[in-house]
């Protein structure tokens, strides 16, 4: 591992992230990634990268010091075929104001036949303490998500990392909620239905209608709600047009 797009790779087999999931998560073509392999990372993007996957900035440009920062370390999740309660695995580092929380994505399940939601190992996301407190969340009940697909834009954009507070799992009617259907991760308003249904709502209503499911669709179709979304970070969609410089003639 002599460079960091060396590290890169390492770091997005042991998240078992493929370069064009990592690409569409930092809003880039999966072709800057396999530039990035091969040539390194930009220096302008190796903070960025380094807080998005815990490890030290140093340790990734030059493969020199601690590869983690240092702080509580947690156990290694077991990978289960059949749901489970998210495991309290968020750390408040004693050094610092930050909280290292797990990440958890689609993932392809070992037989190929659909996707899971799961955590991705060694992959955590730093959220200020204060944002947590702000949200009267726990630490211990905090996880990480991406945002898959348009359906939410634009209020949350395609590519951003959202927080779940895994304790709330009620519905409040309007908040928005992360769910897992049948193996797939979906971000969506909520609302209650008489008869324990569900109604579901994108902020992109055009594309998207309402959807509604009786308790008995919800069971079949292994609808499972994660949590309360409290936070999301926000992207740029455009560069921002700038006024032509004429060349000295």
């Amino acid at each position: 591992m002599n460079t960091s797009g060396d590290r890169l790779r390492l770091l997005l087999r042991e998240c078992h992230l493929s370069a064009s999931d990592f690409a569409a998560n930092r809003r880039v073509t999966p072709q800057h990634v396999n530039n990035w392999f091969k040539r390194g990372i930009p220096m302008a993007r190796l903070d960025e990268i380094a807080e998005l996957l815990c490890v030290n900035s140093r340790w990734l440009r030059t493969g020199e010091g601690l590869k983690h920062p240092k702080g509580p370390s947690a156990p290694e999740p077991r990978a289960s075929a059949e749901a489970q309660p998210m495991p309290l695995k968020s750390a408040v580092s004693p050094d610092t104001s930050d909280v290292c929380i797990a990440f958890y994505n689609e993932v392809l399940a070992p037989d190929g036949a659909g996707t899971r939601v799961m955590e991705i190992p060694n992959h955590h996301v730093r959220l200020d303490h204060s944002i947590l407190q702000a949200a009267e969340v726990n630490p211990e009940h905090a996880i990480c998500v991406p945002m898959i697909g348009n359906s939410m834009t634009h209020k949350i954009q395609s590519g951003s990392t959202l927080a779940i507070d895994t304790s709330l799992t009620h519905i409040v009617d309007g908040e928005i909620y992360a769910l897992e259907q049948d193996g797939m991760l979906r971000i969506k308003y909520a609302y209650r239905l008489p008869g324990e249904g569900l109604r579901l709502r994108s902020h992109n209503l055009s594309e998207y209608p309402d959807e509604s499911y009786s308790a008995e669709q919800i069971q079949a179709l292994n609808i499972r709600i994660l949590g309360w979304v409290f936070w999301w970070s926000t992207l740029n969609t455009r560069r921002p047009s700038v006024p032509h410089t004429l060349e000295d003639n």
